[in-house]
């Protein structure tokens, strides 16, 4: 992994309809902190991480993650950047439900070009440090907190610099929220990557080592 900060936000600006979402937006996320980042909807959250992602090109502003900025990155170049070093957990998890846990995950190895015995072995290693059975059952099978736990392996099987969360308890009961949650913030200090999580819930956003809120444009910090 790069000795770049994992991600660093400079004079980010976006305007959509005649609306300014984001107004000069910085932010630094250390490799092993965790920041979360709460706001009302339509505030901007979704549209911050579309851009950290590459999805949206921002007006103005640098987006660096692991010493490259993405806003300057095109076509296969940004591609390969974002499976290298950027990891993704969504609200809803986004997984092959027909496929098992272990397949699930070793997908996304065996697309960046992981030997396909390597990915697997590596597939199982992870999702038994996240504390999913490997089973052979399908996915959709499992309850929804081992869902997005897989979720959160699939996002590091790759050891991103980065890994980005989008509401990922939104949709857990609150025994499953607090599980996923605990897995997900215990990654930073496991792993030596940097996290940011959008989420609406302070019971979630209380575990990062800070909470940003996106107001006007910018993040001010509430801790």
């Amino acid at each position: 992994m790069s000795h770049a900060l994992p991600l660093e936000v400079r004079g980010l600006g976006y305007e959509v309809g005649g609306r300014r979402l984001l107004d000069g937006l910085g932010l630094v996320v250390s490799a092993g902190e965790s920041v979360a980042v709460m706001g009302p909807s339509g505030s901007g959250k979704s549209t911050l991480l579309s851009i950290l992602l590459g999805l949206v090109r921002p007006d103005t502003g640098s987006v660096v993650v692991a010493g490259s900025d993405v806003v300057a990155l095109r076509g296969r170049r940004l591609t390969e950047h974002r499976r290298k070093h950027l990891g993704m957990v969504f609200q809803f998890g986004e997984l092959l439900t027909e496929l098992s846990p272990v397949e699930n995950v070793a997908l996304a190895a065996l697309l960046d070009g992981t030997d396909r015995d390597r990915a697997y072995e590596d597939s199982r290693q992870l999702l038994d440090e996240l504390g999913v059975p490997a089973t052979d059952t399908a996915t959709s099978d499992l309850s929804g907190g081992e869902r997005q736990r897989v979720a959160v392996a699939r996002a590091l099987i790759g050891s991103p610099a980065l890994l980005l969360a989008d509401e990922p308890t939104g949709a857990l009961d609150e025994a499953a929220r607090d599980h996923v949650a605990e897995t997900l913030f215990a990654v930073p200090a496991a792993r030596g990557c940097g996290l940011l999580v959008v989420t609406h819930d302070p019971a979630v956003a209380h575990r990062a080592d800070r909470v940003l809120h996106l107001e006007q444009g910018a993040l001010a910090g509430a801790r």
